[in-house]
């Protein structure tokens, strides 16, 4: 037979309902370990930072760096934000917060341990 071609092989395999809570069991188990590393703090920061891009800075920061988590601004003039990851990055990120972007003026951040849970994402959230 030359020149003919044949039909594709198709193999059915039958998925046990046990294999595939098996399969789940270990996605959420190495999500945990992996969640157990990290680190997650709560972030205020305060001088002038509102008005300044400071938000936008910071949400492109945490991006380029792989953290979780969020930023706001605060009615009181201040910024909020919860950084979660690698320890050490989340350090990294800590010490850019400090300086902030060109036209902020940081006097003050305070940080602390944080149990809040964030999802697989930075966003801005809104003014609070």
């Amino acid at each position: 037979m030359s020149g003919s071609i044949a039909p594709p092989i198709t193999c059915k395999i039958p998925l046990q309902a046990g294999l595939i809570r098996s399969i789940f069991s270990t996605v959420r188990m190495s999500t945990s370990s992996e969640s157990a590393s990290a680190k997650t703090v709560n972030v205020r920061v305060k001088g002038v930072v509102q008005g300044v891009f400071y938000r936008k800075w910071t949400a492109e920061n945490a991006k380029e760096l792989g953290l979780n988590g969020w930023v706001r601004n605060r009615r009181d003039g201040s910024v909020e934000a919860v950084f979660s990851g690698d320890p050490q990055v989340v350090d990294n990120m800590l010490e850019r917060c400090k300086r902030g972007p060109p036209a902020a003026v940081v006097t003050g951040l305070e940080s602390s341990s944080s149990q809040e849970t964030v999802g697989e994402a930075f966003e801005l959230k809104p003014t609070c």
